[in-house]
């Protein structure tokens, strides 16, 4: 079982359960100095916003979004990029460079295109969805130059706002390098020189599930850094072997943060997407049984202190979506300083991958 959610959950109006992937190894970080007063890296990645938004009444000229009434699309995206601001401290400032608005379904991988009657259908159970449910990114990506945009520089990554069955991974990396990121790496890609994510979400749902999805790239990008790839897959199995693991000072940070009390009893961190520090079973988001955590520690990072405390969902303000995914991002590091080769910021690899190694 692969330890992320390979299918995006745009491909239903429920998570898809994980997928196998083979396990990437990550390059060893780059021998650098280390440092305790290297500035925190501010990252100001810049967006390339596609929005597949079809026109379901030709006589009315009403989009999707209006039609099921959902979401606005250009509200979620404002509202996600102040999360990741406000969760970031500061360090992390998207910006759209260029929107587009799609009246269009996607073309999926066979060549299959939903119409507004066939899509109704799959979305009010008198009809099946399209298998292979895939989006086509190749089409997308030479339509749109992508390649050459993000090797111009003139946007970082991209961002689709789909919606259920738009065959849309919830994120996927490109160009040369690219690895594992909760889906295998774009085909044909390899030929831009900078690593890119294109993040795939869903105006059918909330910020919540915007930052689930961000959260998983967070911790791919994580796990190839600190080379714990094989750790995070186990840790989302649910028949794990061992069951639990032992106290080890070896385990590296990306380890110790991710921990949770029933794969380290006693010993929780912040817990990983699925599992808060008190889950037992996935989305357990709002479990009010406590556990030892050490989640206010880590806002002293590097400088641990031992702050032990018992947390619950209360911590994160229930079971909403939004609230524990929000927790969960804005203790990730973000300080000054380097040790062994990483920074201790680590939102300048997340946002940036220009930075990462390898």
């Amino acid at each position: 079982m692969a330890f992320l959610d390979f299918l995006s959950s745009l491909f239903g109006r429920k998570p898809q359960p994980p997928a196998p992937a083979p396990p990437a190894p990550a390059p060893a970080p780059a021998s650098l100095p280390d440092s305790s007063d290297e500035p925190a890296q501010i990252s100001n990645p810049k967006v390339l916003l596609i929005i597949f938004n079809p026109t379901m009444d030709a006589a009315s000229e009403t989009k999707l979004a209006a039609f099921m009434g959902w979401s606005r699309p250009d509200d979620l995206v404002s509202g996600f990029i102040a999360d990741v601001l406000q969760a970031s401290g500061g360090l992390v400032r998207y910006s759209i460079a260029q929107r587009i608005e799609l009246d269009e379904f996607p073309l999926l991988t066979d060549g299959f295109r939903y119409t507004p009657q066939t899509y109704l259908q799959v979305m009010s159970n008198r009809g099946l969805a399209h298998n292979p449910q895939g989006i086509d990114y190749g089409e997308i990506l030479t339509r749109f130059k992508v390649l050459t945009g993000i090797a111009n520089r003139d946007f970082d990554e991209v961002w689709f706002m789909g919606f259920p069955f738009a065959g849309l991974f919830e994120s996927t990396m490109g160009g040369a390098g690219a690895f594992w990121c909760n889906a295998p790496p774009l085909a044909n890609t390899s030929s831009c020189r900078r690593r890119f994510v294109v993040m795939g979400f869903s105006y059918e749902r909330d910020i919540g599930e915007m930052l689930h999805s961000y959260n998983h790239r967070c911790e791919a990008v994580l796990a190839h850094i600190f080379n714990g790839l094989d750790f995070l897959m186990w840790a989302y199995r649910p028949n794990r072997v061992p069951a639990t693991i032992a106290a080890d000072p070896a385990l590296s940070l990306f380890q110790r943060y991710i921990l949770f009390d029933q794969i380290a009893p006693g010993r929780a961190g912040m817990g990983i997407v699925h599992y808060p520090p008190n889950g037992v079973r996935d989305y357990d988001l709002g479990n009010p049984n406590p556990v030892p955590s050490n989640c206010y520690d880590w806002l002293k990072f590097p400088d641990f202190q031992g702050d032990v405390r018992m947390v619950a969902a209360s911590e994160w303000g229930g079971g909403a979506e939004r609230g524990f995914q929000h927790w969960w991002l804005k203790h990730l590091p973000k300080t000054a300083g380097r040790q062994n080769g990483i920074h201790n910021n680590w939102w300048q690899y997340i946002a940036n991958l220009d930075n990462v190694p390898g």
